[in-house]
């Protein structure tokens, strides 16, 4: 088990900025999404540093994998006189119907402003940014009901600027999924990584697993103990959380050859069913 220290690419970085800067004077907008579970840590700061003069149409995306309670203090936190937030969930489809009437009202102004110039019905322009593995090629997909943006569960599919119509009156303009080059705070990169927003090569994959444990023995004890089984003592402060992880794969039968058990399958799994919800809906940040 081997912690690595998490880097990305600075040139990638520059030329995404670069490009977002060029777009700003194109865009009446910017539609930013966020992975609901970690809000904080998903919200590239040079991004957000870069369009602050632009109305904002924050999505909470990933929210039904989310806690709920947490999810409404982070709408509460994230709303302004500029700035809406909603909560969706892209692979499913649920809340974009919200989209158009926040874009609407968000931009009420400048739709009067049209209206009276007699350019009623003029297409509104929208950048959309997000880090990798966030939904933005699915949400851009979705809202243009067909797949003009490439996807994959996997980070950094999209590599250049495109435009996609939707046909509802709001053109988007995609942008590559960019981490910044370094992280100032550790817990951002591991959240990130926690979360599938990072490759999975990144960070050793039990190192991984076994900051997931210390995260849910946390936040989550009730979920944790009733997915895997666990007896109260089992989670006791006695325990490392290389140990809880080890408890959670001879539960499961992730055995080798000796009785000895298979930690990275295990390590595997837990990932994967924390990134899926099987263990409940689970927030990592609270605002």
């Amino acid at each position: 088990m081997q912690e690595k220290q998490i880097q990305w690419f600075p040139g990638h970085m520059a030329k995404t900025k670069r490009l977002i800067r060029e777009s700003l004077p194109l865009v009446d907008m910017v539609i930013e999404i966020l992975d609901a579970r970690i809000p904080y840590s998903s919200q590239n700061p040079d991004i957000g540093k870069l369009t602050r003069n632009k109305p904002r149409l924050i999505l909470l995306n990933k929210s039904s994998l989310a806690d709920p309670n947490v999810n409404a203090l982070w709408r509460d936190s994230l709303i302004s006189s500029e700035t809406r937030c909603i909560f969706t969930d892209c692979s499913t489809g649920s809340g974009l119907s919200d989209i158009l009437p926040s874009v609407r009202e968000l931009l009420s102004g400048k739709l009067i402003r049209n209206n009276k110039r007699g350019m009623t019905g003029r297409t509104l322009k929208a950048l959309v940014v997000g880090i990798p593995n966030s939904g933005k090629s699915t949400f851009i997909n979705r809202m243009a009901g067909t797949s003009k943006a490439k996807t994959e569960n996997r980070p950094g599919v999209t590599r250049d600027m495109q435009w996609v119509q939707t046909g509802r009156g709001l053109d988007l303009l995609d942008t590559p999924g960019v981490l910044w080059p370094k992280f100032e705070d550790k817990t951002v990169g591991e959240n990130l990584a926690i979360t599938g927003a990072i490759k999975d090569n990144i960070l050793d994959t039990e190192y991984l697993a076994v900051l997931l444990c210390s995260r849910l023995r946390a936040i989550a004890p009730a979920l944790l103990s009733a997915r895997y089984k666990l007896a109260p003592g089992e989670l006791s402060e006695e325990r490392t959380d290389y140990e809880i992880l080890e408890i959670i794969g001879r539960k499961r039968g992730f055995l080798i050859s000796g009785g000895e058990i298979n930690t990275e399958r295990t390590a595997l799994m837990l990932l994967d069913e924390f990134r899926n919800a099987k263990i409940g809906r689970i927030s990592l940040e609270k605002p």
